[in-house]
């Protein structure tokens, strides 16, 4: 049976909130512009690196030694990726010939959940229902109980069978044909491959399937039972841009930027700088989405006062709440499509000042077309 919460939040304790949640919309609207700025640029540097990058690299067929003649320069490269080292889990008694060996951990659990809905009071006051309902579940981490609102799960039974953490062991040496791959690209390796566990890893109450040992009765999960799954990176065919440097490899700048990357397969030069700079095209449009809604949510903060003033009359303040979304939604997209025209100004002044130029160009031509219109229609 689900637990219900009842809290009351007076008027003059809402409007005090409101008065704060003016200085927070302020807050928003200037982390909103900062993203959007900051957000131009970057996109704007990116590109250029990517396109002086794919002008600069060299395209090399064979690294199967150390060539003197790459120092310092920026290639395109395919290779297999492979290591000699054998890395060991810091828990268990599980080695691997591979080039990372990650455990991911488990633990069957009591998890609280939570709904909460809000109703308006004639007067202005707000109650506030939250609803807590529990239900066992994997999760990453022990719950603490303790934490739990409703009484009767209060305290509940969550011990675990065994704590431990995840990990990631990376082998320290891996060859890219002559070459050695640094920590960066050698992070950039998938880690999927199930890692055969031997039985003997395991003891009294835990057993082993494939790649996951278990810490109980796996047929029948009980709170508290554990589950440890391992997986390895083995490498393989790889395809990487990256600045030689010696007899490894770090990222080529330019523009403030850098670039070093890997693709596990066979990739051409020019598929993966496009892949870049899709990339750089997808964040450019997050990063305005996330500044856009920042900028909204902050003049939304600052007239919420408006509505606030209103609950004393529920239907009246639902009036007032959309007017106040509207108004906030068509500033904060007005100030950030500002912030962006200036933005495409300021890091592309020859593109922008043209953009400016023509859509004030449309504006007048609308004006001037929408004046003759009224100026005919009189004459008739």
């Amino acid at each position: 049976m689900a637990y219900q919460e009842t809290t009351k939040t007076s008027y003059g304790k809402r409007l005090g909130n409101s008065l704060s949640g003016i200085l927070v919309g302020f807050i928003l609207i200037i982390a909103g512009t900062v993203v959007l700025w900051k957000n131009e640029g970057r996109a704007v540097h990116t590109a250029k690196m990517l396109k002086s990058g794919a002008a600069e690299c060299v395209d090399v067929a064979d690294v199967s030694s150390v060539d003197a003649s790459l120092n310092g320069k920026l290639i395109h490269a395919i290779a297999t990726a492979q290591t000699s080292d054998e890395i060991q889990d810091p828990d268990f008694p599980v080695s691997v010939n591979a080039i990372q060996l990650r455990k991911d951990v488990e633990y069957y659990q009591w998890v609280e959940h939570s709904q909460t809905e809000t109703k308006d009071k004639v007067g202005g006051a707000q109650e506030t229902v939250t609803t807590y309902t529990y239900s066992k579940e994997w999760v990453s981490r022990p719950v603490n109980s303790a934490d739990f609102k409703d009484p009767q799960y209060q305290g509940i039974d969550n011990n675990v069978r065994i704590d431990v953490s995840d990990s990631e062991v990376y082998a320290d040496n891996v060859a890219f044909g002559g070459y050695k791959l640094p920590v960066s690209l050698i992070h950039a390796i998938p880690c999927d491959v199930p890692v055969q566990l031997d039985s003997t890893i395991a003891t009294a109450g835990s057993s082993v399937d494939k790649n996951v040992l278990y810490y109980g009765n796996p047929a029948q999960p009980a709170v508290g039972d554990v589950r440890i799954t391992f997986t390895k990176a083995v490498g393989g065919e790889a395809s990487i841009l990256a600045k030689v440097i010696n007899n490894t490899f770090e990222p080529y700048t330019s523009n403030g930027k850098s670039l070093i990357t890997l693709s596990m397969g066979n990739h051409s030069k020019d598929n993966m700088f496009e892949s870049e700079e899709q990339a750089n095209r997808t964040m450019l449009w997050l990063l305005r989405l996330l500044g856009i809604i920042l900028v909204i949510a902050g003049f939304r903060g600052i007239f919420n006062i408006v509505t606030t003033l209103l609950k004393v009359l529920p239907p009246l303040a639902k009036i007032a709440d959309l007017g106040v979304g509207l108004v906030a939604g068509i500033l904060g997209i007005v100030w950030s499509l500002i912030i962006i025209i200036i933005g495409w100004i300021a890091y592309r002044p020859a593109l922008g000042i043209t953009l400016l130029v023509l859509a004030a160009a449309l504006i007048a031509f609308l004006v001037m077309r929408s004046k003759k219109a009224a100026a005919t229609a009189s004459a008739e």
